[in-house]
C-alpha cells in the first residue's frame, strides 16, 4: 500500500512589506523541519514534492535531506493565489480566510476562488499519484490548498482543518484507498 504524505510547511520568517509567497523558513522553521523529518522517517518517503514558494521549498530540502531522498519543485502545488493581497491583521486575515472557505465559487480574497485552487491542486496530486502508483511520496504544501484538498476526504469542514494544522503539519493517507492513516497537527 502506496502511502501520499500531505505536509503543511515550517514556519516562515514573517516579512512586512514582502509578500507571503516569497517568504523563507524562520530559524525556529528550520529547527521545526529537522523534527519534522524524524517524524516522517517511519513512513519512508521515495522522494518530496514541493510547490514552488521558498518556504515550502526550504521545508522539503531540509525533509529530504534528512531522510536522504530526491526533492522535486511541482508548479501547482502553490497556496491559494493573494498576490495581490497586503498584508492584513491577523483577525481580519482569518475572517477573510473563513470567507473564503464559506463561499468557494466566489472571488472573496486573493486572484483566485476556494474552487479553483481545490481544482488546481487536486489535479496536481492526481498527477503525482498516477506518476508514482507504488511509491510513497512526501508533498510539501500550503494551508488553504491542503485544507481545500483534505476536506472532502477527511468529511471536514476546510476552515477547521486550515485552523487546526500548524506549521508544520501532516496527514498520512492511503494513497489507493484516499484514507487518512495518520494525522499529526502540530509537530514541535
Amino acid at each position: 500500500m502506496a502511502k501520499l504524505i500531505l505536509i503543511k510547511h515550517a514556519p516562515p520568517q514573517i516579512e512586512p512589506g514582502v509578500p507571503s509567497h516569497e517568504w523563507k523558513l524562520s530559524p525556529a522553521g528550520r529547527d521545526k523541519a529537522a523534527a519534522l523529518a524524524e517524524r516522517l522517517r517511519p513512513h519512508r518517503p521515495s522522494i518530496v514534492f514541493t510547490s514552488d514558494e521558498p518556504k515550502a521549498i526550504e521545508t522539503a530540502e531540509i525533509v529530504a535531506k534528512a531522510l536522504g531522498v530526491p526533492h522535486e519543485v511541482v508548479p501547482g502545488l502553490h497556496e491559494h493565489d493573494r498576490s495581490n493581497v497586503p498584508q492584513m491583521p491577523t483577525r481580519e486575515f482569518i475572517s477573510s480566510i473563513a470567507l473564503f472557505f464559506k463561499k468557494p465559487t466566489e472571488l472573496v480574497l486573493g486572484l483566485e476562488t476556494a474552487e479553483q485552487a481545490r481544482r488546481r491542486v487536486t489535479v496536481v496530486m492526481d498527477q503525482i499519484l498516477a506518476d508514482n502508483e507504488t511509491r510513497d511520496v512526501a508533498v510539501v504544501t500550503h494551508g488553504t490548498v491542503l485544507a481545500l484538498y483534505l476536506a472532502p476526504l477527511l468529511e471536514g469542514d476546510p476552515f477547521d482543518l486550515w485552523r487546526r494544522l500548524g506549521l508544520p503539519s501532516y496527514v498520512v493517507l492511503d494513497a489507493e484507498q484516499m484514507e487518512a492513516m495518520e494525522t499529526v497537527e502540530r509537530v514541535d
